[in-house]
């Protein structure tokens, strides 16, 4: 019963963090307002991104959430296998690890946020390997605490090419963070 109601409690959290994907649609300039003023009262960190990239990471944002969906499906029928293979689309890679590093140019702390919670993900897979449905539910949580710590600390702020240029051309050049398990 344990395992059916974790189910249930991730499909809820997947259902309701959808409703707050929609891109706001300001039709006048109160609705501005009101925009901005949401803005100012949401003090998390702003992520700067660009219009194409803030989409690019809302559709990767709604591909994790189908993961975690499938795992814990997975999870409550035994099918190790799939949980296996819904883990790794989430989990640490060296592609995931540049695409985060440039995702969090210019927001202090998120490429470290967003690269702890693809390797908290690959402990799943890790669970799944060995059957141990305790670990992977286990691990499950802590990668679904991870996403909720990420989403309770940063925020999408679109720029436009001038401000993304301005903002990333002052930090230094790095090379993503490398797996270091």
């Amino acid at each position: 019963m344990k395992v059916s109601l974790f189910a249930a409690l991730a499909l809820a959290l997947v259902a309701g963090c959808g409703e707050h994907l929609a891109a706001p649609k300001a039709s006048d300039a109160g609705s501005h307002e009101a925009h901005a003023e949401l803005d100012r009262m949401d003090t998390r960190v702003p992520v700067p991104l660009l219009p194409m990239m803030a989409e690019h990471q809302k559709q990767n944002m709604r591909e994790h959430l189908l993961a975690v969906q499938e795992i814990a499906y997975a999870a409550a029928h035994d099918d190790y296998a799939a949980i296996e293979k819904s883990a790794a689309r989430i989990g640490y890679s060296d592609d995931m690890a540049r695409m985060c590093s440039h995702m969090g140019m210019g927001a202090p702390g998120f490429t470290d946020v967003a690269l702890a919670f693809h390797r908290t993900a690959d402990t799943i897979g890790d669970a799944a390997r060995r059957k141990d449905k305790s670990a992977v539910l286990t691990a499950l949580g802590d990668t679904i605490q991870r996403c909720t710590g990420c989403h309770a600390a940063f925020k999408q702020r679109i720029v436009d090419e001038t401000e993304w240029t301005r903002i990333t051309s002052s930090v230094p050049p790095s090379a993503p963070p490398g797996r270091g398990r």
